[in-house]
């Protein structure tokens, strides 16, 4: 069996899951309540939007002595603070944002967002 065929299947087997777990969901409707935004307010938005963040994915985290570092060598395994399965870390700039799962799409690895963290819940954790 080729990988290709091993990435296929796994690619259709999520798809099937995704199915399964898919309920329909009643959702409010969303209005827009905010005032429209002024000329300058636009300008000075568009002005950070271009500023480039660093973002990161974490699988876990290990905390050794300089001594065990130096000691790690190639075949080496460091135990880190999640279990197997566990969604990642997704990280803007060192600041959690949201959890996620890694995927292949075309032979590259990425992340779905599982859970985004709200505003609320990142401002509670800088306090």
């Amino acid at each position: 069996m080729s990988t290709e065929d091993t990435g296929d299947d796994w690619a259709e087997a999520m798809a099937e899951q995704a199915i399964e777990e898919a309920q329909a969901v009643e959702l409010d409707e969303l209005t827009d309540t905010a005032a429209a935004l002024s000329e300058d307010d636009v300008a000075k938005l568009d002005s950070i939007m271009d500023i480039p963040v660093t973002i990161s994915m974490e699988v876990g985290r290990s905390f050794i002595s300089i001594r065990n570092l130096l000691q790690l060598n190639q075949g080496s395994v460091v135990e880190l603070d999640r279990v197997a399965g566990e969604p990642l870390d997704v990280m803007v700039n060192g600041t959690l944002i949201a959890h996620g799962e890694v995927v292949v799409v075309n032979d590259k690895f990425g992340i779905r967002l599982t859970d985004v963290i709200s505003q609320t819940e990142r401002i509670k954790k800088l306090k």
